[in-house]
C-alpha cells in the first residue's frame, strides 16, 4: 500500500463503535520549588472523536473538583504520584 491509499482507509473507518475514556489525570509535581503543584489533563476519547486539554495549577485537587467535567459524574479521576 501506498501512503494515499493508507491515508483514505484510515479517514474512511468507522469510530461509532470507539469505547468512551472521560479521564481527570492529577499528575503530582515532584520538583521542590513548586510544592502543591501539579499537571492536571482532561481527556475525551470516543466516537465524537478525541479532545485533550492540560493545564499547571497550584491546587491541583480543588482545580479538577471545581471542573464542570468532574461535576457531571462521568468523568474518571486519576491522581498519579
Amino acid at each position: 500500500m501506498n501512503r494515499e491509499e493508507l491515508k483514505m482507509m484510515f479517514l474512511q473507518m468507522d469510530c461509532s463503535n470507539v469505547p468512551e475514556r472521560k479521564q481527570i489525570i492529577v499528575d503530582k509535581c515532584t520538583n521542590p520549588y513548586w510544592p502543591n503543584h501539579a499537571k492536571v489533563e482532561i481527556l475525551y476519547d470516543g466516537p465524537e472523536g478525541y479532545r485533550s486539554f492540560s493545564t499547571h495549577q497550584e491546587n491541583p485537587l480543588e482545580y479538577a473538583k471545581n471542573r464542570k467535567e468532574y461535576k457531571s459524574g462521568e468523568y474518571e479521576l486519576i491522581i498519579k504520584e
